[in-house]
């Protein structure tokens, strides 16, 4: 895999002390590598696991051709011999049932009674709907009669083609998907009952500073409560991962030391959130670079700026770091325009970026071009049928109401200006990761 430093070093633009968000996602990609190791799984553990190997068709979906209506099979050529008046006569020599072979083939002037699913009968081609048929009931041994419009239906009408849905050999699902329930009704419709998933990521986070106190425990003056290690616990969550909350990690170099020791001996990438911005009174910093290829960047953004990235090794293993600031909002942007992308990626899910929607801003901005900001808005509908959003209140990084209370990011672009009420602005939903 490559250095993060040889990554850097082919970048003739590269300055770690205003690093645009594109760049810096670009480096993040090359360095990030999927895990290798894989499970076998029924099919019903394998929600939201992402596949290692395509799955390719071992049969025809549908096995034959079968009706899609309730009605009545027959040739198409039917219809183009309808007589003057333009109706089609009939003559219904069975019923054929889903799951039942009918064992006759109709000819000319004769039709099979169909249910859906059913498959169509040899010589047969076209199904009417039964609410367009007139039957006239036979009796004494003598056979149904239907009448329909010839203009009622087209030749080939509500038949499904054998194979239609996926055909014998056929790629049913490529690798890398995150498998959802709608794919595990597919598998289960070509007779997969177990597939090849990658392993789960194992995740390890936690947080620094000696004023962090955890739920529980009193407050002492200037002390907070740690809140960003429950939304990278929810986050995560989320994304699928084996989850390894190492807790609150003082501002002690043994500590922190042995906390980092421990999270990338047992897990493939670390998240820590404070101690990463300049000027900071304690040692994270200086024991994320001794242990690993590690960059401090100040990222052109708001919030969110300084951010570590890199790998840190320990005892013959290592994993991915991700050091986030300490401020709460901070925290969660970070996470979601860097560690989310990088975190598929190391599952191996290969996931499109979140589309971005153009919408009418209702308020005011006030935004300076060179860093690219993430306000967060409430996304609604406008009264002119459109949407249209606002921001929440006051946008401080450590103002987490303004996450609760939001859906979607205002994102303003990085060589953008301010923005009046009434312009067009881009806006991320939160895709459910929030």
């Amino acid at each position: 895999m490559p250095s993060l430093q040889s990554v850097i070093s082919c970048l003739s633009d590269y300055d770690p002390t205003a690093l645009p968000v594109a760049q810096a996602n670009a480096i993040i990609g090359q360095v990030v590598e999927p895990v290798r190791g894989t499970e076998q799984l029924a099919i019903r553990a394998a929600l939201d696991r992402v596949l290692a190997e395509d799955v390719v068709s071992p049969i025809d979906v549908p096995a034959h051709d079968n009706s899609a209506m309730d009605g009545y099979a027959f040739h198409g050529a039917a219809l183009s011999s309808a007589g003057a008046r333009g109706d089609v006569m009939l003559e219904v020599i069975g019923t054929a049932y889903a799951g039942d072979a009918l064992g006759v083939a109709p000819t000319a002037g004769q039709a099979v009674r169909i249910m859906t699913g059913a498959v169509m009968p040899d010589g047969c081609d076209t199904v009417v709907p039964q609410e367009y048929v007139a039957v006239q009931p036979g009796g004494n041994q003598i056979r149904d009669q239907i009448r329909f419009a010839a203009d009622a239906v087209r030749p080939g009408d509500n038949r499904r083609l054998r194979g239609e849905d996926l055909a014998r050999g056929q790629a049913a699902l490529a690798a890398g998907r995150i498998l959802q329930p709608a794919d595990l009704g597919l598998l289960a419709s070509l007779g997969v009952a177990e597939i090849k998933v990658r392993r789960k990521l194992r995740v390890a986070f936690f947080s620094t500073g000696d004023e962090l106190r955890s739920i529980g425990e009193p407050l002492d003056p200037g002390c907070v409560y740690d809140s960003n290690r429950y939304t990278l616990h929810g986050m995560l969550r989320r994304l699928n991962v084996e989850l390894i909350d190492m807790g609150v990690v003082r501002d002690d170099p043994a500590a922190l030391e042995a906390a980092f020791r421990s999270a990338c001996e047992n897990a493939d990438a670390v998240i820590t959130s404070g101690g990463v911005s300049v000027g900071e009174a304690d040692y994270t910093k200086q024991i994320m670079a001794r242990l690993g290829d590690v960059t401090f960047w100040k990222i052109a953004m708001r919030p969110g700026r300084p951010m570590a990235f890199g790998r840190i090794a320990s005892n013959g293993r290592d994993a991915l770091l991700f050091g986030l600031p300490g401020n709460p909002v901070a925290v969660m942007v970070t996470f979601y325009h860097f560690v989310r992308a990088a975190l598929h990626r190391q599952m191996g899910a290969h996931v499109a970026p979140l589309p971005l929607m153009r919408v009418r801003s209702s308020v005011a901005i006030r935004k300076k071009p060179g860093r690219t900001e993430y306000q967060r808005g409430i996304l609604a509908p406008a009264a002119d049928g459109g949407w249209a959003v606002r921001v929440t209140g006051q946008q401080g990084s450590g103002v987490l109401r303004s996450m609760s209370e939001a859906n979607c990011f205002i994102v303003l672009a990085h060589e953008q200006g301010s923005v009046s009420a009434g312009d067009m602005v881009d806006v991320m939903l939160f895709d459910g990761l929030m």
